[in-house]
């Protein structure tokens, strides 16, 4: 049988045609890839636009440049917010889901790049938080094709997330001692040392246990002395701590994260995070802990 099927029962073009009428795709190719000429092109004029503009926001910044020439700095700084403004209108119209780049870091490092120009008729001396756009300049690495160092930074992001918890009572701890040092040194040195309130007291007992020590307030008795001796002594761990919880998590992803699974047989604990068998008596662990954790 050879009748022809009715155009309306013809399975449809996939929206993602590679055709010239598709006109979105071959936006997102020129913004968002650097694979073809034309995508790659676009960003080498990007980094290099990102990268003028911060120098012309830097030479505003010195008064003498400002004074002779801050007219015409003005005028770039809008001409590039303008054409930022363009590109990130542009990215935005050229996806199918924009709200995920518009909620993704690049997305929100554009959108940061583009806002203080803008904020400035409002708020003067904004327009030098431009800087910011700095951060756009992540996206050499991409153009670079150095994709082995993103791998690299995508490891160190994920162990700071993975110290969040540890580092948050780290902190904790230190805001309750600063608060008790603080407290105790108001009590002993008060006002003729210039600690005047406890606000004043956790203020020094911060710089002192952070070895910073910006000299501006200083004991004065024998007792207020051994406290802070205390203090300084006690900043080395302060250093010490969470240096090494961020890094016992970068070691993680190569030496293997620890499960918190224990043998139904022989109750050993401490096995690898992808176990399957136990490695002191060969039970089968729980499959089900496992897909929990």
């Amino acid at each position: 049988m050879n009748a022809t099927v009715p155009s309306r029962y013809q399975k449809p073009q996939p929206k993602g045609d590679k055709t010239p009428a598709n006109w979105r795709l071959l936006l997102h190719e020129v913004i968002f890839e650097a694979d073809t000429p034309a995508g790659k092109f676009f960003d080498v004029a990007l980094i290099l636009a990102i990268i003028l503009s911060i120098i012309a926001v830097m030479f505003e910044s010195v008064a003498e440049i400002r004074n002779e020439h801050g007219h015409l700095l003005n005028v770039i700084e809008w001409i590039f917010t303008i054409l930022f403004t363009m590109e990130y209108g542009l990215r935005i119209i050229s996806l199918g889901q924009p709200w995920r780049y518009i909620r993704s870091f690049y997305g929100l490092v554009d959108l940061i790049a583009i806002l203080p120009t803008y904020i400035s008729m409002i708020v003067p001396g904004s327009q030098y938080l431009m800087v910011i756009r700095v951060l756009r300049l992540l996206r050499i690495f991409r153009v670079l094709k150095l994709a082995q160092y993103l791998n690299e930074a995508e490891y160190l992001l994920k162990a700071m997330r993975a110290s969040t918890r540890k580092i948050s009572v780290f902190l904790f701890a230190i805001l309750t001692l600063v608060l008790i040092f603080g407290s105790l040194m108001y009590i002993i040195e008060g006002d003729e040392s210039g600690f005047t309130s406890i606000g004043v007291s956790c203020y020094w007992a911060i710089t002192t246990l952070t070895t910073v020590g910006y000299g501006d307030l200083s004991p004065q008795s024998p007792l207020g002395r051994a406290v802070a001796s205390v203090i300084m002594i006690m900043g080395y761990g302060v250093i010490a701590v969470p240096t090494g919880i961020v890094t016992a998590e970068l070691v993680a992803p190569i030496t293997g994260k620890v499960s918190t699974q224990a043998c139904p047989d022989c109750g050993a604990e401490k096995h690898s995070y992808d176990a399957i068998h136990c490695k002191y008596c060969g039970t089968e662990l729980n499959k089900d802990s496992r897909q929990e954790e």
